[in-house]
């Protein structure tokens, strides 16, 4: 599915970036099997993942990142409220 805002005239790398960045906005970026799992788990936390060069290069999690903040308020950021995530 591309997204209504790709202009069919675009060039491909420009269609390809667009379309990227609506499903990351529109937290598209995991497969479902994966969110299902989550699911299961009732996975609570970070998930990272560093890519270069198109290929994940290095993947991870942290879990309970947000009960941990929401119990220790001095881990907060003065600008995010607990539960939200820190740049």
């Amino acid at each position: 599915m591309t997204s209504p805002n790709v202009n069919p005239e675009m060039p491909a790398d420009e269609k390809s970036f667009v379309e990227f960045r609506r499903k990351v906005r529109s937290a598209e970026i995991l497969s479902s099997a994966i969110e299902r799992l989550l699911r299961a788990l009732q996975f609570t936390g970070r998930l990272s993942v560093v890519v270069q060069n198109g290929r994940v290069l290095k993947s991870g999690y942290e879990e309970g990142y947000f009960t941990q903040r929401e119990r220790d308020p001095h881990l907060c950021s003065e600008h995010s409220s607990p539960g939200s995530p820190v740049a």
